[in-house]
């Protein structure tokens, strides 16, 4: 059984600050035991598959994920409201997987990780901003505009996504998350575990348990699934 680590939520470049810090995490953490790496998404203020709008603090952390990578350690990336373009990017080659999900198996249970952003279907508009922010069509006019309209499409792109997005990150809509925990976990998982909601929260449901992992801009921490099996293995700084 691997000992699985997991980020949410870095937002790097923007709440999260530089990349000192994650560069630091990411490169301890195979002295710590740790086999397999989870981002659960929007580790940076915006990621686009592109090498245009590649900042300071994406390099490096890309750099330390590369590292990784090619130490043998699993890493995957499921994408958060703020990713966009990355499984067929230039940034793949530091992931096994970049997806919506990951299901997985540990000595304390199975687990189911998402980003979460998708559940409240109540938020239409935001679901639709979604839904075209990432389609075939969004893809192909970011990738094929000139660098400088590009970049200025993002900047407007950000500055709608903070108001489109609102109305879904005052708060959690649990009966929302409830309904697709337990129609999940029912065929065969333990646990939902969820980023983008930026404070840590969990409850029971029919079938097993919703955990809300803390933003890492605010935590700054790594989390575990098994804190036992790495208590051993990490020191204080």
């Amino acid at each position: 059984m691997s000992v699985v680590a997991l980020i949410a939520d870095a937002h790097l470049g923007g709440a999260g600050g530089p990349a000192d810090e994650m560069v630091e995490q990411l490169r301890a953490l195979p002295s710590q035991g740790c086999e397999r790496l989870i981002l659960m998404g929007d580790i940076f203020h915006v990621w686009i598959g592109d090498r245009r709008f590649e900042t300071e603090v994406i390099r490096r952390v890309f750099g330390a994920l590369l590292a990784l990578r090619q130490q043998g350690m699993r890493i995957d990336y499921i994408e958060g409201n703020r990713d966009f373009f990355l499984a067929r990017s230039p940034y793949a080659e530091a992931f096994t997987s970049i997806g919506s999900e990951v299901s997985l198996e540990c000595p304390s249970g199975r687990y189911l990780v998402i980003h979460g952003d998708g559940l409240n279907d109540r938020d239409r508009q935001y679901l639709f901003w979604r839904w075209l922010s990432k389609s075939s069509l969004a893809r192909a006019l970011m990738l094929n505009l000139p660098s400088r309209i590009a970049r200025w499409a993002v900047q407007r792109a950000e500055t709608g996504l903070a108001k489109t997005n609102f109305r879904h990150r005052v708060g959690v809509p649990h009966a929302a998350i409830t309904s697709y925990a337990e129609r999940r976990l029912a065929a065969g998982h333990d646990a939902l575990l969820l980023g983008h909601f930026h404070r840590p929260e969990s409850w029971r449901v029919a079938g097993g348990e919703v955990r809300i992992l803390d933003a890492w801009f605010n935590s700054r921490a790594v989390e575990w699934l098994d804190p036992s099996d790495i208590s051993d293995r990490v020191s204080d700084p």
